[in-house]
């Protein structure tokens, strides 16, 4: 069972790849693969007359994705959430990082065996 993982804080990805290309150089991933893919939500209007847009991005994670094990056994972190300009991905114990999932919107806890 996964003990660490990921929260996103997706509201504050603003779709830099940033951490995909930590990533892809981090463990020299052949092209087109990475642990983390940034993937986009819209552009669309909506509402009424259309006066709000729903526009966003998430990171995903991949099977590829094992949280920088060298990295993180020695004491950092993994190379995505040290390289993540918005600082919307956080590392440490699911436990801590469930408890606080509730506190605001989109966000989302990533649990990666």
């Amino acid at each position: 069972m996964a003990e660490y993982g990921l929260l996103v804080d997706y509201e504050w990805c603003t779709g830099c790849h940033s951490c995909e290309m930590a990533c892809a150089v981090e463990h020299g991933f052949p092209v087109g693969q990475c642990g983390v893919v940034v993937c986009e939500v819209g552009p669309w209007s909506y509402g009424e007359n259309g006066e709000r847009w729903q526009v966003g991005y998430q990171p995903a994670f991949t099977d590829q994705c094992d949280l920088c094990a060298a990295r993180t056994q020695a004491g950092g972190f993994p190379t995505c959430v040290k390289h993540c300009q918005a600082k919307c991905l956080e590392y440490g114990q699911l436990s801590d990082l469930a408890g606080r999932i509730g506190s605001k919107p989109k966000q989302a806890l990533v649990a990666l065996a």
